[in-house]
């Protein structure tokens, strides 16, 4: 019996993934892996193709998410082919989409980050209430309360009212944390940036974590290229011969 005619059995390929044979069940029945013949005793009969889909699947879940990667294994499967490619595109094209951004962020931090306390004042004399800083920002006060709580952020509060009060400086550093949750960064790994501005005016720690996010894109572009890779295998050997 061949590699492609032998029958598998749901261990088999649970064993092949390191997941729960129920696991492998639920690819089948979300459409992730091609629909399973039974056998006359109830048992689903798995083979190559099986093996296959999983390992296309697989391929599939770094470089595009779970998400995305299970609809175009949904859409092959139902032999909406266009519909798979078009879900391919649509990474690629918001991978590249985050690049531009962080792009741009990076100009935008680069010069939030070279500005003083004075020239990131607002313009109005005084400090600024938390909404007044918010709405500056662009950003809601819970947000700003957030950061507060991770250590991001450290107004003072008015001896007389008790109300939260930014100065320059915590204006330029709401703008910078702003930019870098933009970008998706982390808050634990926003705080090194933070402190490293506040301490040294250094922006060192900004230009490693741009770094970092690039590399980060990078590696993922290279995984959406291998999932695509291994998901064009997958379609043209479930060609049929004469198609191909």
């Amino acid at each position: 019996m061949s590699r492609t005619d032998a029958a598998l059995r749901p261990v088999d390929l649970a064993r092949m993934a390191g997941v729960s044979t129920q696991q492998i069940r639920n690819y089948v029945d979300a459409g992730i892996l091609p629909p399973a013949a039974r056998t006359p005793v109830g048992y689903r009969r798995f083979e190559d193709r099986h093996r296959r889909a999983l390992v296309t699947y697989r391929a599939l879940l770094p470089g595009y998410g779970a998400e995305t990667a299970r609809a175009v294994m949904r859409a092959v499967h139902a032999e909406d082919i266009a519909l798979a490619l078009t879900l391919v595109n649509a990474g690629h094209a918001a991978l590249h989409d985050q690049r531009l951004s962080l792009q741009a962020a990076g100009e935008a931090l680069e010069t939030v980050a070279g500005q003083t306390p004075d020239t990131s004042a607002p313009a109005r004399s005084g400090p600024l209430r938390i909404g007044e800083v918010a709405a500056r920002i662009g950003v809601r006060t819970s947000a700003l309360r957030v950061w507060e709580s991770a250590g991001l952020l450290r107004p003072r509060r008015d001896r007389g009212t008790g109300y939260r009060v930014y100065g320059p400086s915590d204006v330029r550093d709401a703008r910078m944390i702003d930019l870098l949750r933009q970008v998706r960064y982390p808050l634990p790994q926003i705080r090194p940036v933070i402190d490293g501005l506040r301490r040294t005016g250094s922006s060192d720690a900004l230009r490693t974590v741009i770094t970092r996010r690039h590399e980060g894109l990078a590696q993922r572009a290279a995984a959406m290229l291998e999932g695509s890779c291994r998901l064009h295998h997958y379609l043209t050997e479930n060609r049929p011969a004469e198609d191909r």
